[in-house]
């Protein structure tokens, strides 16, 4: 079961599911997540894929993309740790965690784990932009 308003896309893909939710670019897949869902396709053929371009939140200009949220559900992470998961996913988006990306929330689970709750969860409202506008030195 899916929560929250579905504000990209759906796709099936044999068998598989993949969702965007809350773009920061009015629903349209910007190119760095489209790059984070290929990379993590392709590394970790998950049977789920949330991701949630969370930048809107965030102290960024409009159609910013470099804060993200993302639930990854593979059977490569049986028997894996939770670091040992998140390690598969930043090795899965090096260039984009050296680049573009500024936050990437993870939760990595295996289709049994994912099975039990199966919901995105939701990252804090951002507190707020930079030093200068929070008045720390």
């Amino acid at each position: 079961m899916l929560s929250g308003q579905l504000v990209g896309s759906l796709f099936s893909m044999a068998g598989r599911v993949c969702v965007s939710r809350g773009s920061a670019r009015s629903g349209a897949i910007g190119p760095v997540e489209a790059a984070i869902r290929t990379k993590l396709e392709q590394a970790l053929n998950p049977e789920v894929l949330e991701l949630r371009n969370e930048s809107g939140g965030h102290a960024v200009p409009p159609g910013s993309e470099t804060h993200f949220r993302v639930a990854v559900v593979s059977s490569r992470f049986e028997g894996l740790s939770p670091l040992q998961r998140h390690r598969l996913v930043h090795a899965a988006l090096s260039d984009e965690l050296a680049g573009p990306v500024h936050a990437l929330a993870i939760q990595a689970r295996t289709p049994a784990q994912w099975r039990e709750n199966p919901q995105l969860d939701t990252s804090p409202p951002c507190l707020g932009g930079s030093k200068k506008t929070r008045g720390t030195p």
